[in-house]
């Protein structure tokens, strides 16, 4: 169960890094500064370590800060949903879902604005690695700047993968630069994830710690990424990246395995909080959370911390769950209500093999889990853009039995700023079947143990529907779209297998029945506007006009 309290990753950081206040003595047992800068701040460790925690914040707000992040993104350009929402707005979202200007001419683009402000609180901290006074004695020096490069490594490599041609900046400049070879980006992911991987000791947040050290990041997580950004980058472009080959790939994954640090759940839905939910009175996390897992179990490598919020410019909550919840005007339990995006496609739902609890544990199911008839949902099919009947589950936020919003124990939590299920980045079954995609010799062990453990019921038994398959690529990528769904790993899973093949597969939209202000619809997908465009995010236009020029847009767009 989520412990609702502010933690140190995700307390006031903008108090602690650039452009700083004051902030109280009692937090990280340091002296309050009432205007610390850049010109001033960066003396001690003890400012090192601030910084770096202002890194790990820049970070958060990245990746969850926004309404439409990283994930929500991605899972509206692949085939596992479409763009949802109002019925009389998101079409922005149909932008992305179908890469047609048409579909809104007005649309800007998603901004990378985000996750070039946390870049840029890393090539802070790392400019200003020498100006420090290191401790003489127990220093964590190396330890924390290897943390500050990982963090770098992690938004360029989100943020590159989005919009393929971005500026490549390394140190904290306003510079207007032209936007760099991709090659390049990877060349410094690449070397960030190394530096980071060979300075960050193994036992520096051990997993059996992880009520502390949940949200830290680790050399496994690290590794993690780095064969992550190895498949993608030799996937998508076709080639080998300069610094780390295949081999350095497969050892990474094979480390993290060879750690003993982290197990598959046994049973699959308990990773998720929604999938596991029960009907709850107001304060009783304890039904509502039923027997998930648990933050940190034993299966997450990576993960970003969020926290209930009732501060609108803190951002320390989990910013764009609301935009998947249904869309309905009060929670319909366990789920909370929300503006109704992603919708998931039925046909895909459809794909799952029988016995595969997956399915159960990833999709809301509104006529399977009995709630057709409910009014609410009955409004909610009026109001919403391409209704399914189908929503994202891993991700639903929560609602006590009499519809309150569960964001805060009490129920006075607000549905767009109280949200807090942390964003997890990598899970240990990601890391067994890289292991196996790369070549392990056990890949066929790590393929049977990801494929086994989703026909498993609570008490450890296998379904008889279950069957064994050889751990082939096509295999493993098949497996990895159903083990995956909802992650924000899919859509990348399906570029780097190639546009032509990506374009293919997302063809299969087309034609599925929908719901649109309650009248019959159609999806419409052209593959050539996915093809022209190279599966890539339109760049802002409104950072391209304040370069003067310097930035140029995607093709296609």
């Amino acid at each position: 169960m989520k412990n609702i309290r502010s933690n140190i990753i995700a307390a006031g950081i903008l108090c602690l890094s650039l452009g700083m206040t004051s902030c109280t003595k009692g937090f990280l047992d340091v002296e309050s500064k009432t205007e610390s800068t850049t010109g001033n701040f960066y003396k001690t460790e003890q400012d090192a370590y601030r910084a770096l925690l202002g890194c790990y914040d820049g970070y958060r707000r990245a990746t969850c800060g926004s309404a439409v992040n990283f994930l929500v993104s991605a899972e509206v350009m692949g085939y596992e949903c479409f763009g949802g929402s109002g019925a009389s707005d998101g079409n922005g979202m149909r932008v992305t879902d179908r890469f047609d200007l048409s579909e809104m001419p007005s649309s800007t683009g998603s901004s990378w604005s985000g996750y070039y402000a946390g870049i840029y609180r890393c090539n802070e901290l790392i400019t200003r690695e020498n100006s420090i006074q290191w401790n003489e004695t127990g220093s964590m020096h190396t330890q924390y700047m290897a943390e500050c490069h990982a963090i770098r490594a992690f938004l360029y490599f989100d943020v590159v993968r989005q919009f393929g041609n971005i500026p490549l900046l390394t140190k904290p400049t306003d510079e207007n630069i032209p936007q760099a070879d991709p090659a390049d980006v990877y060349k410094l992911i690449f070397d960030d994830l190394k530096f980071a991987i060979e300075n960050i000791p193994a036992n520096a947040y051990p997993k059996a710690e992880s009520e502390t050290n949940d949200g830290k990041i680790t050399k496994y997580a690290c590794e993690a990424i780095l064969a992550r950004a190895y498949l993608y980058y030799t996937g998508y472009y076709g080639q080998e990246p300069e610094g780390v080959t295949k081999a350095d790939a497969l050892a990474a994954v094979e480390d993290i395995i060879s750690s003993g640090q982290y197990a598959l759940i046994p049973e699959y839905r308990r990773l998720w909080p929604a999938a596991c939910a029960q009907k709850a009175e107001v304060g009783d996390m304890t039904t509502l959370y039923g027997d998930y897992a648990g933050d940190g179990n034993n299966e997450t490598v990576l993960t970003v911390k969020c926290t209930a919020s009732v501060n609108w410019s803190g951002l320390d909550g989990n910013r764009w769950q609301v935009n998947i919840a249904l869309r309905t005007s009060t929670g319909v339990a366990p789920y909370a209500q929300g503006w109704g995006y992603a919708t998931v496609n039925p046909k895909f739902v459809e794909e799952y093999e029988d016995g595969d609890t997956r399915r159960t544990a990833s999709v809301i199911d509104i006529k399977g889990e009995g709630l057709e008839d409910n009014q609410l949902v009955q409004t909610c099919i009026v109001q919403s853009q391409e209704y399914t009947g189908y929503y994202i589950k891993k991700y639903a936020p929560l609602a006590f039995a009499d519809g309150t919003h569960a964001g805060m124990e009490n129920g006075t939590g607000n549905l767009m700023i109280s949200n807090h299920q942390d964003y997890v980045q990598v899970r240990y079954a990601d890391v067994l079947l890289m292991a196996a995609e790369l070549g392990s010799p056990n890949a066929q062990q790590y393929f049977n143990m990801v494929r086994e453990r989703a026909f498993k019921d609570k008490d450890g038994n296998t379904s008889p529907l279950y069957t064994e398959k050889q751990a082939t690529k096509e295999n493993i990528m098949r497996e990895r779209q159903f083990e995956f769904a909802f992650e924000g790993i899919n859509y990348y899973d399906l570029l780097r297998q190639g546009i032509d093949y990506a374009a293919a597969q997302l063809a299969k939209q087309n034609g599925v029945e929908v719901m649109t202000a309650g009248a019959p619809a159609t999806i419409s997908f052209n593959p050539q506007n996915f093809i022209n465009k190279a599966g890539l995010m339109m760049v802002n236009t409104n950072q391209i006009l304040l370069s003067d020029g310097v930035l140029k847009q995607n093709p296609g767009w």
